[in-house]
Parts: C-alpha cells; structure tokens; sequence
C-alpha cells in the first residue's frame, strides 16, 4: 500500500485485548486517513449521544498518508474522538517526531475501545503490542513519565497525558514528545478516563513510495518553495509562531482583557522578537520540516523548556493584561507537564478576571487559594495554571472551562467560546473572514482549521480587506476544505506559507500513486468536513450552535485600528450555509451528500 501501511490497530482496554485489522485502502484513499479516517470511524462504529467519558466512546490516534513520508512537514497526527468539552466532534493535532516513529510500527491507526481497570500504557514495537501496567505513572508530568518509560524501554517515542488528564479535565491535552500537543478538546481526558496513560512506539518499517524519483523531486522542489517564503523561510524560522505578536496587534485584532479590547501598546514585551532577543535556547523542529518554528526557551532560573507558540503567549499574556515572558514560559512549561490545553486555559483565567472585575466572583471564594484575579498579576496566572492542572481550590471550578465557569455565575456572555470551546487569539470584529471560520467550525472555537488570518493580514495567497465582507464566505470554506485535506494526508497548515493545492497534489500523488488532481482533493476535504457536520448533526449540534459570543455581535471595538467595528456574522452566515451546499438551516442537502458520497448518512440531516 504506497503511503500507508496497511494495518488498524484495535485496542480493547476493557478485555486487555489487541487485534491487527486490514485496513480498506478504497476507504483510506477515499478520506485521505489520519483525520478524515478517523471521523468516519467514529461515525461507524460509536453511537449516537454517547457520554464523551464513558466506555462507549472511543479514542482513535491516526497518521495520514503523508506521515512519516519523505517530503516537508510530514510529522503530524490526529486523535479524534468526542469531545467532553464540547459535545462534538474532537479533532486535535499534533506535530513533533511521535507520529512519524508510530507509523514506522507499521500502523495507520490505533482504536482504543473500553477502559482498563487501572492504570495502563500501550507499547508498539513492528508487530510486538503489548498492554503495560502504568500504576507506577499515574500522578507523573509529561516528563516523568516520559523519562520513565524511555528508561524502561530503549530508542521509543513516547505520547502520554499528565495530571490534568488524568483528573479529566475536559481541557486535557495529550502530550508527545514532553512538549508538543494534541490540545484542543480534551483528548486528554478521554484518554484519562480510559485509564491509558501513554503509547510508546518504536519501529522499523519503511513507507512503500509509488515513486521514489517523483517523490524526492517534488520533496526538494516544495522544500526550496518553503524556504524561499518570507514567512516560512523567514518570520517563523526566525522568531516562531510569536512572529505574529507585533503584526495582529498593529491590525487591531489582539484580544486584550477576555477581548474587552482589541491593542495594546504593550505587545513588544512578548513578541517574537523579545522572544528570540532574551529567551531563546535553540530552535526545536517536528519530523522533516524546514520551517523549524518550534523553540526552546530558558525559564527565569535558565532551565530549558519547549517555548510557547503565538496563541499560548496571548492567552497569558495579553488576554489576561500580562506582559511577563517569564510568568508565559512557566505557564507554557506548567501545561506541557501537566498536559492542558493552553489556549483553553489562559482564556478561562481571563474570563475569570472578567467576572472578578465585574462582581460575579467574591474574595471569600479564592481567599484559601491565596491568589487574585486582577488584571496583569503575573503571579496569579501562574498560580492559578498550576491549580487547574492539580483540581486544587478554585482551580477545580476553573478546570471545566470558561463556558462553564461563566454559566455557573449566570453571565454565560463573559465566556469567549464558540460550542464551549474558547476562541484564540484574533478579534473577529476585524477580520470579518476569520470569524465566520469560527462561527461554524466543527469542532469549536479554532482557528487552525480554517486560517483565514493568512489573506486577510498576511496575504496567502492573496490580499484581502480585513474589514471586508464581499467573498469571505467562499474562501472560508475553501480553508476549510483545504486543512481537511493538510491535516488528513499528516501534513502541517504552516506549509500553507508558500505551498498551495497543487503542490499537495504533488506530494500526495508522488507518494500514493496517481490518485487525486485538484478538484477531486479538495473536494475529498470536503467530503471529510461535512461528515464532521454530520457527526455535530447526530449528537444535537445544530446551527443553533453556529454563533460568536454576544459582544463580539453588539459591541463595537474600543481601542486601536479596528476601533468601531463588530462582527457581521448575520450576513456571512447565510452565504457560507449556500456556498457549502447547505439549506437556510445549516444542515447539508441530499444533492451535496449524493456529490460527495455521503449517502450512508443522510438519516443524520433529520436529527
């Protein structure tokens, strides 16, 4: 099978049982693999309106085509599942060198099914699967275990959860690598619940290349394509994700205060270039990538720590009113230890400072924490991170997330959260484009599966007025399509800086065979965005659901360029729902499902 391996790997926690199960090619091909193939798992095999902690709900870790593969930014894995924090559909992404190093096992996909009766971890060495106790790690950070397992079995990679998951924060990341993340949605906590504490993998397997000569051909010419970029060869290689610091700021769309504000005229304390001036240790790239915008940076004692990406700087820094990079380091190092979510966790503070400043939340209930919530104390955030992670104090009520910190208080409005999930670091009130890919993603509150951040203040592939309303609809879900099919075949969105859909075409067909060209890849990431429409569909998530938080409808921007403005999403919905293929009601027609070979689930457009 060029590209994959062949095989699905299915885990029953319950009985301690493993099974190797042929995977359909015709399926794969058809959905890509890694995400798409993981949505359609899913949708197959767990029922409707199960609890996202409980045994019936899955955990299903999936490599695309592309991963492990000779050609740039081929590092990245998916985990899908459901997800406690919101109810829908979890898709959450990793990079780092974890994924590559499981597909050399020799597996496209891992199924976890059931709960182990205590603590357990799963070793993948080629064809040798063993199911291991973990009662020994249970309590461990990312790095302890990590340490722990590599001590006890020599040259693996290794992907686990840390305290947060274990206590089922519906905020849990998964961690690999001790700092990169499968964030968003809490995968952490359906892993913590299944008992599993990590996956060790180690293998030998080569990926079967449709042609080799092709493919290391249309390798070195998209990497030259890369590193030519200004922003893949530039900005990020130099200064990180944190490149755009400096930038969203002078655009007017940095969310200050739980997005009370849109500048500040403090960004430079925690921009790229600060960061690269007085913090950075090294560089820290994922499995064959030129763009190297990972860092390690020092804490204030100099210990060496992954370093933050640009939407965790903001969540500490600007969105709380903090202008520390130590206090951000140590709350970037706190989360990849302990394994939450960081865009989650630092916008829970703010909106937790919101309902402080405006009286929701009384002294006497943090008293015994012997923290505050005021705007801009440094300490505080670092403090109150940490007791997320642990469920100590206050920390317990903040650990279930903004939305349900906000609703237990009776002011649901002061959580920045579409579906539950909160947002991340871009005011949509000035990027028109980007808030509708917010108002409809599947999985929440997310800015990476539909980055319309880069035409609208970059300029990939073109220009577009910020402001403007005429088309965004379009070329949002053109994103869309485009990062099912990035994330599906294990690619990373950063490539998106100089590489377009051709050259995933390239990429694809070089090592798969000559399969898709590039409408039939496009609308291949259709088809795998419309079934995770359809899996929100099942589980009651309607276009109800498909909606910004109130202020950022009613209440105009107060400071800087984007000074006046809110979001029209009255105007854009409508127009996505048409482009898509969808009637009034945001709910796909029969005709779009036929198109894209979806007819098995049409009884999902009745839920």
């Amino acid at each position: 099978m060029n590209g994959y391996m062949g095989k699905i790997l299915r885990v029953n926690l319950t009985n301690r049982t493993t099974k190797v199960e042929p995977l359909d090619l015709e399926v794969a091909q058809k959905y890509l693999g890694s995400r798409g193939l993981g949505v359609k798992i899913m949708m197959d095999e767990v029922p409707a309106n199960v609890e996202p902690l409980s045994e019936e709900n899955k955990l299903i870790i999936a490599a695309g085509a592309l991963t492990g593969a000779p050609v740039p930014t081929s590092g990245r894995y998916m985990v899908i599942t459901k997800s406690p924090l919101t109810g829908a559909i979890a898709i959450a992404n990793s990079g780092g060198q974890w994924g590559a190093k499981f597909k050399a096992t020799g597996h496209d996909v891992i199924i976890f099914e059931g709960k182990a009766d205590k603590p357990v971890y799963l070793y993948i060495e080629d064809d040798k699967v063993e199911i291991r106790d973990a009662t020994y790690l249970w309590g461990k950070t990312a790095s302890e275990t990590t340490e722990a397992i590599e001590k006890e079995l020599e040259g693996v990679k290794v992907l686990c959860i840390g305290p947060a998951g274990e206590k089922l924060s519906p905020m849990a990341a998964i961690m690999n690598d001790i700092d990169r993340a499968a964030g968003r949605g809490g995968v952490g906590a359906v892993m913590g619940y299944k008992n599993l504490k990590a996956v060790a993998v180690k293998g030998t397997n080569k990926i079967n290349i449709f042609d080799e000569e092709r493919t290391k051909k249309v390798s070195q010419e998209k990497v030259k394509t890369l590193i030519e970029d200004p922003v893949a060869g530039g900005g990020l290689p130099t200064y990180g994700s944190a490149v755009l610091v400096n930038i969203i700021n002078e655009n007017g769309v940095m969310p200050v205060k739980n997005f009370q504000e849109s500048y500040t005229d403090k960004a430079d304390l925690i921009s790229g270039e600060t960061m690269t001036e007085k913090y950075l240790v090294r560089k820290n790239p994922c499995f064959r990538c030129p763009i190297a915008c990972g860092r390690i940076v020092k804490l204030a004692d100099g210990t060496p720590v992954g370093g933050p990406e640009y939407e965790t700087i903001w969540s500490f820094g600007a969105d709380c009113d903090v202008y520390d990079y130590d206090a951000i380091n140590e709350c970037n190092m706190i989360c990849n230890e302990y394994g939450l979510d960081t865009i989650s966790t630092g916008a829970t503070i703010a909106a937790a400072m919101e309902l402080y400043e405006k009286g929701y939340i009384k002294d006497e209930e943090i008293l015994a924490d012997g923290l505050s919530l005021k705007w801009g104390d440094k300490n505080a955030v670092v403090g109150w991170t940490k007791k997320m992670a642990l469920r100590e104090g206050f920390g317990d009520k903040l650990a279930e997330g903004s939305y349900r910190l906000a609703e237990s208080y009776g002011a649901p409005e002061i959580s920045m959260t579409v579906k539950k999930q909160e947002l991340p670091a871009y005011d949509p009130r000035g990027v028109q484009g980007h808030g509708i890919t917010y108002a409809v993603n599947n999985r929440g509150g997310c800015h990476i599966k539909g980055y319309m951040i880069n035409p609208e203040i970059l300029g990939y592939p073109e220009k577009l007025d910020r402001l403007a309303l005429e088309g965004k609809a379009a070329y949002a879900k053109t994103f869309h399509d485009l990062t099912a099919v990035i994330d599906s075949i294990g690619l990373c969105v950063f490539s998106t800086f100089g590489l377009g859909l051709p050259d995933y075409v390239d990429m694809y067909n070089a090592v798969c065979g000559d399969i898709y060209n590039d409408e039939t890849l496009l609308e291949a990431g259709e088809r795998v965005w419309n079934l995770e429409k359809l899996f929100n569909l099942r589980e009651g998530i309607d276009s109800s659901h498909d909606k910004l938080p109130k202020r950022l409808l009613e209440e105009p921007v107060v400071n800087g360029p984007t000074k006046g403005h809110v979001h029209h999403l009255d105007k854009l919905l409508p127009e996505y729902y048409a482009v898509r293929g969808w009637d009034e009601k945001g709910i796909p027609t029969e005709e779009t499902l036929e198109r894209l070979g979806l007819e098995a689930y049409k009884k999902y457009i009745n839920c």
